[in-house]
């Protein structure tokens, strides 16, 4: 179990996306509207993820069965920001989302080579789409100040993904060794955690 600052930042995370969750449902009883529940799904893992990274520290990150729950992140937030925004496209998307989570699924599990193409595009796609529309669509006016900092988490959230990434493949992405990726993680997550609260706040007030 994180007895240190690790822990202390894992949990103010867990606690952000708690409140996240809450606001959510309290539109979502007014609304009834399903990009509310595709948020929920995706601060409920996110509070999930931490509470486990409390108890069984960062060695977790190795498990397909972790990566496999842990898609379900950008995949609830992408999906929720199709709904919302661009509902001409969300079935289409819809689609796409499933098989991208059931290919990152089986790979991951199965330990498949293909795990190296299904994860980065369904995550590539995915984090497009979470960094682009709330930003896309607050540099058009089209969405209250301070949403576009939900982009900017998708970009915080990346940058640890990557970072992540590299290191499984034997590899370093710039100057993120294991060492660094390990420090800045942990408070990645919770900035990545209060970009999303005060930008999804900040379309829910409107």
């Amino acid at each position: 179990m994180m007895l240190n600052l690790d822990g202390v930042i894992l949990l103010l995370t867990g606690l952000t996306a708690v409140y996240l969750i809450w606001r959510f449902w309290g539109r979502y009883s007014k609304e009834k509207a399903l990009h509310d529940v595709y948020y929920m799904m995706a601060m409920a893992v996110l509070f999930v993820s931490g509470v486990l990274l409390i108890f069984l520290g960062w060695g977790i990150l190795a498990s397909p069965y972790i990566l496999t729950v842990a898609t379900l992140i950008p995949l609830g937030l992408s999906l929720g920001l199709m709904n919302q925004f661009m509902p001409e496209y969300k079935k289409a998307y819809s689609w796409f989302a499933l098989v991208g989570f059931l290919a990152v699924a089986v790979t991951s599990i199965a330990g498949m080579s293909l795990k190296s193409i299904a994860v980065p595009l369904f995550h590539g796609v995915a984090g497009l789409i979470i960094v682009g529309l709330p930003i896309k669509r607050c540099l058009k006016d089209n969405a209250p100040k301070g949403f576009g900092l939900v982009g900017i988490g998708g970009i915080l959230i990346s940058l640890g993904g990557m970072a992540l990434a590299f290191l499984k493949a034997g590899k370093q992405l710039l100057f993120f060794s294991a060492d660094v990726v390990m420090a800045i993680l942990a408070p990645l997550l919770l900035l990545m955690a209060l970009a999303f609260t005060w930008g999804f706040v900040k379309d829910i007030k409107q």
